[in-house]
């Protein structure tokens, strides 16, 4: 990969013959009568050797000398991705049999990858043939499918740690396989490895890599320890310690980033810890997805910590952003609440976008102006929404055409002949996009007015159309895209191709009059239909006592029944099956060869669709932003240097009850920064917490908020402690678990950390943890909310002058029969310390 691989190049025409079919030639070629489906192509056991020539490898390792374990010596371990559902963009299964093996694993150590599930000790493996990984998709082609982005993973991620005097030092490295995007990071962590794990929650890993030399039996690192104790569910490999090397990696950032991204050099060139993740990254996915990418075709980053907003893995689970605590498939969360985007990108940005909220002000105002100009234009709303909705996952797509595949099978000719076709759709949907965008007025959506004029959209549309024919564009379901593949490339260009598509042409009609000879011989309703999995069939709704005897005719085979619909084939009917699949096996290769030579032509153009999958990804977000204001009363926040929140309610909560909530009012300033919260259990204060932690996000992701009136102060890390239902019970571990968490926090805060603390301290002797924490906080600038039953620590506000006391009215109500008292809740916050003394109930 280094050397950037040729790409595969063809010639104008294939020597090839057309199948020999009775009548060739006696029509001229047009696309069948009866449009019936796509026929799935099997694996071809031919391969071209398109392989690319490479530079030097790191350490000076050639493939042949790279071998493949992906198991923990047992055949349980399954390869990554085989679990996931067919993907609009490639193959199901892209297996190599034959590939050359890679020696990833130290000469000290056993000849194969050692891997294994999280939590596992890596174990001695044999040599294992390499099940390639391929870019999949758990929803399918359809745009409004989006919501099910992240239900499968697919970024693999490489980390490696500083070692001596450079321990804490980590550098990481990850490439999703469905978006041709490295992001880089390095930064120093402290031994709780909180920044490395909360990043690696943040990607959601299909696999993470490490050096051999992290696992050394006897010598296992506390970062290797914590990784596999955090993703016990995530595939683990590791590789030898000389392919983390950051010159290599320097060399290839070189040579496979897009000139546009090019000042990524001057960034990351001191940064030989990231550099050394992104060499071992790149030859591990070289090897694994048996291709290579072209040159000059990744989009390469930097991602400091420093641009955005930290919320460490705890904070994101105890505030529910993305996943659900009580059911992960519930869409109650904060990303459920905003979630309308029309796209698979646009889904993913803004997941990411919740868990690492932006900081810069700037960047914020400008999303909000969006927002706010889309909901007072509903002509640009209703016209962008309709734009967006029809692209495909962009990312994706780009993701598939930069690659090169190592060998060309049928699969491989058969995805790229349908890239091509969703590439052409995508470049179409430029004008219109641009034509919504035109009138617009901010800032930033005139920003992608004018990127979108970018001459590149043309030149590739102008030169797929000279050779694609102008109505082949993608459509939803197979059986349409069957017949926009094969005829995909205008006729003249390769006569033995005109040949093949006439042939198969006449095959689809000819199963197509046998079926209707059928019906006429038996005077039955039968009909043609088509699956993937059979080919062309015979379908027939008819009730048994119809049939002669109850019974088809014995010709028949293969019969199934569901309720009244009868569906079976025959031997005559197989066989043309078989010939229609040869056929169209060639008709895909003999495209294949054409579509490789144009793709060769506009890949020094293909980088401005990086531009155009940004301006998708975050046009979709800000349209989703605009439609969630509407299904609810938010309002626009404004950044201060106060926290004021005025009656204000809880999102996911508005979800759930289907209905407005309480609201309540907030209010911090650096002078009254510390605000104490008491009330009898179940009376809101988890609520209430949670609230103001999810609005700090909402605003600083460019949303409008749940309230009447609302100001922020930028937070850079918002922390929570949120105490369990069981934590009123006195027992070590969850003594020690609010230890842990409280010194995190300790340790990490600063005086722009938003500190949410649920309940420190679950036995009465915890008053004094609870106390000492309380008054190493106050000697920050940072906006702390604690709820606490220590009724003894609301003095404390008698100490500091920061400090405000607030509590959760209830009032006693007897029952009618007045002998038995009730605690009637109105989850209405006010000033001062509860005088309540009944925390005997649980937590809400």
């Amino acid at each position: 990969m280094a050397g950037g691989g040729d790409v595969v190049t063809t010639s104008d025409s294939y020597t090839g013959r057309g199948s020999s079919t009775p009548g060739v030639g006696r029509r001229a070629v047009q696309t069948p009568r009866y449009t019936l489906g796509l026929l799935q192509t099997p694996h071809s056991s031919e391969s071209t050797g398109a392989s690319s020539s490479r530079g030097a490898r790191p350490g000076g390792s050639s493939d042949e000398d790279l071998a493949a374990g992906r198991a923990a010596g047992t055949s349980a371990a399954k390869p990554a991705v085989s679990e996931r559902g067919e993907s609009y963009f490639g193959d199901k299964s892209s297996c190599v049999e034959n590939a050359n093996t890679l020696n990833l694993t130290s000469s000290s150590s056993v000849r194969g990858l050692n891997s294994t599930r999280i939590g596992k000790t890596p174990l001695s493996s044999g040599r294992y043939g390499c099940q390639s990984h391929t870019p999949l998709m758990g929803y399918s082609a359809t745009s409004s499918s989006a919501a099910s982005a992240h239900s499968v993973a697919s970024v693999i991620v490489a980390v490696v740690e500083g070692r001596g005097l450079a321990r804490g030092e980590v550098g990481m490295a990850s490439i999703d396989l469905k978006n041709p995007e490295i992001i880089l990071s390095q930064f120093a962590d402290n031994t709780t490895y909180a920044k490395v794990i909360t990043k690696l929650k943040i990607l959601t890993p299909l696999e993470i890599i490490m050096s051999n030399t992290a696992c050394d039996a006897g010598n296992t690192t506390k970062l290797f320890s914590l990784v596999t104790e955090h993703f016990k569910n995530v595939t683990f490999s590791t590789v030898q310690r000389k392919y983390f090397n950051e010159t290599k990696g320097l060399e290839y950032i070189e040579q496979l980033c897009a000139s546009e991204f090019s000042t990524i050099f001057m960034e990351v060139q001191s940064k030989y810890y990231c550099l050394a993740a992104a060499a071992a990254l790149l030859k591990y996915v070289e090897f694994i997805q048996n291709s290579v990418y072209a040159p000059k075709s990744l989009k390469v980053r930097f991602q400091g910590s420093e641009k955005t907003a930290m919320i460490d893995s705890s904070s994101a689970q105890n505030l529910e952003l993305v996943i659900n605590n009580r059911d992960s498939r519930n869409g109650h969360t904060l990303l459920g609440v905003l979630n309308y985007t029309k796209t698979p990108c646009g889904s993913r940005r803004l997941r990411s976008n919740i868990l690492e909220p932006p900081i810069d002000a700037e960047t914020i105002n400008t999303r909000l102006d969006c927002v706010q100009e889309l909901l007072q234009d509903e002509e640009l709303f209703f016209g962008l929404q309709a734009v967006i909705s029809k692209f495909l996952d962009t990312e994706q797509l780009l993701s598939v055409l930069v690659q090169i595949p190592k060998q060309d099978t049928a699969k491989t000719a058969e995805s790229k002949i349908t890239n091509l076709i969703y590439l052409k759709h995508t470049l179409e949907l430029v004008e219109p996009l641009k034509a919504a965008l035109r009138n617009c007025n901010t800032q930033l959506l005139k920003a992608y007015y004018s990127s979108l004029e970018d001459t590149r959209f043309g030149i590739i549309l102008e030169k797929i159309t000279s050779v694609i024919n102008d109505d082949t564009r993608y459509t939803k379901g197979c059986l349409s895209m069957r017949t926009q593949k094969c005829y995909a490339v205008k006729p003249n260009i390769n006569a033995y191709l005109d040949i093949a598509r006439r042939t198969y042409t006449e095959i689809v009609d000819d199963i197509a009059g046998m079926i209707t000879q059928l019906a006429e011989k038996y005077s039955l309703p039968m009909k043609t239909s088509f699956s993937s999995a059979r080919g062309f069939f015979i379908q027939m709704n008819a009730d048994c006592s119809a049939l002669p005897n109850g019974q088809l005719p014995s010709e028949f085979t293969k019969i199934t029944k569901i309720k009244n619909t009868y569906s079976f084939t025959s031997a005559d009917l197989i066989k043309m099956n078989e010939r229609c699949q040869e056929s169209l096996r060639e008709i895909y290769h003999m495209t294949y060869l054409i579509v490789c030579k144009l793709l060769n032509e506009i890949y020094e153009h293909i980088h401005c669709l990086y531009k155009l999958s940004d301006i998708v990804s975050m046009l979709d977000m800000l349209l989703s932003f605009a439609h969630a204001c509407t299904l609810s009363d938010y309002v626009r926040p404004e950044f201060t240097d106060t926290l004021a929140i005025k009656q204000g309610w809880h999102p996911i909560l508005e979800k759930i009850a289907m209905e407005k909530p309480v609201s309540n009012n907030t209010y911090l300033t650096e002078g009254n920064n510390f605000v104490i919260i008491t009330g009898p259990n179940m009376s809101g204060k988890s609520t209430y917490l949670k609230q103001i932690a999810l609005c700090q996000i909402m605003a600083q992701i460019g949303s409008y908020v749940p309230a009447e009136y609302c100001s922020f102060r930028i937070a850079e890390q918002i922390f929570t402690r949120i105490g369990m239902d069981d934590d009123i019970e006195t027992n070590a571990s969850t003594f020690m678990k609010e230890i842990k968490e409280i010194t995190y926090i300790i340790q990490n805060a600063n005086d722009k950390s938003l500190i949410i603390i649920d309940e420190l301290g679950s036995a009465e002797e915890g008053i004094g943890i609870c106390y000492a924490a309380c008054e190493y906080l106050l000697n920050l600038k940072a906006f702390t909310l604690l709820a606490t039953h220590f009724l003894e620590l609301c003095h404390i506000d008698a100490l500091y002058p920061n400090v405000e006391n607030c509590h959760f009215e209830v009032q006693h109500v007897r029952s009618s029969a007045g002998n038995k008292e009730k605690i009637a809740y109105s989850y209405t916050l006010s000033k001062g310390y509860t005088e309540e003394k009944n925390y005997a109930q649980a937590e809400e």
